[in-house]
């Protein structure tokens, strides 16, 4: 039988151990979370401003902007310090909460857009019952629902994860917390229950997937019969900044959890790992401000308004 030690704190893989390139990997991540964090406070800012803005479409965007900056402050941070103090250390509750809120972080964001890919649904397809099918109630009501139920079953796996005994090493081959990894160090394979979580994981993953698959083939297909040619572009143009998202979360996730695993961690696994981590959060701001007039002409007069009226 393998020896059981009691593990109180983790080690998470660094990308380097040249004092050079930490330094330059905090530099990097600082530059990305800071762009992060200003295009996302200035799609809120923007949002929250403009009244024409307050439609569901907008107000999901605000929760989609929450999410990624929640995501990003749960993961960056830490590892920015650990980068410029050298060293890898993470507590065993630090480890518990950033697995806990990442885990509701991302997968929220997954349910958000399947709630998105409805929307647009209701909007192109079915116009004429858009107001009284998404109204005020009823979107908060989904956020809510996808809110409650994503932290009920991210506590669950969480939990699960860490009634396990460590006892094969105490170093996370990812510079964050992350479920997969963990269970790589446990004593035994993973339980029955954490295989049936993540089992139904897979499933719920799968069917929102599908979901959105289903909801564009039917929107694309009321597109097609719009006779406008203005028409067909302003359908588009709503469509296609979200079906951007959803592709670059589902590709950079589905690259990282599907590559084959290798007994050692390599520099491309590490840079597969922030691709899925921090590319999406940072990139929707661009994305959803570079096709949407209406945003953009909100962001305009939001910052060239602060600007004149400092002048």
């Amino acid at each position: 039988m393998p020896n059981r030690t009691t593990v109180t704190v983790f080690l998470l893989v660094g990308f380097s151990d040249v004092r050079e390139l930490q330094i330059l990997h905090f530099v990097a991540f600082l530059v990305i979370y800071l762009a992060a964090l200003v295009g996302n406070l200035l799609i809120i800012s923007a949002i929250a401003v403009d009244r024409r803005l307050h439609t569901p479409m907008y107000f999901f965007l605000v929760i989609l902007a929450i999410l990624d900056l929640g995501s990003l402050s749960v993961t960056v941070p830490k590892s920015m310090v650990n980068s410029l103090l050298d060293t890898r250390v993470i507590s065993y509750p630090g480890c518990v909460s950033q697995v806990f809120l990442f885990f509701v972080f991302t997968t929220t964001d997954f349910a958000l857009l399947t709630i998105m890919a409805y929307d647009r649904y209701i909007a192109i397809c079915h116009p004429l019952h858009y107001e009284r099918v998404m109204n005020k109630r009823a979107c908060v009501q989904m956020v809510a629902t996808a809110s409650i139920a994503c932290m009920v079953f991210s506590a669950l796996n969480t939990g699960n994860t860490f009634m396990l005994p460590f006892c094969q090493s105490n170093v996370i081959d990812q510079f964050f917390c992350e479920i997969p990894q963990l269970l790589k160090l446990a004593c035994s394979d993973s339980n029955l229950i954490e295989v049936g979580l993540f089992a139904i994981g897979a499933i719920l993953a799968s069917s929102c997937f599908i979901f959105i698959i289903v909801s564009y083939v039917q929107i694309f297909k009321a597109v097609l019969r719009i006779p406008s040619k203005l028409g067909r572009h302003k359908a588009f143009s709503t469509c296609l900044p979200h079906l951007i998202v959803v592709s670059l979360l589902i590709c950079t996730s589905f690259f990282e959890y599907l590559k084959p695993t290798s007994g050692s961690r390599s520099g491309l696994d590490l840079t597969v790992s922030v691709l899925y981590s921090l590319v999406p959060p940072m990139m929707n701001p661009v994305i959803y401000s570079m096709r949407n007039k209406e945003l953009k002409a909100a962001l305009k007069k939001l910052t060239v308004g602060r600007l004149v009226s400092r002048t």
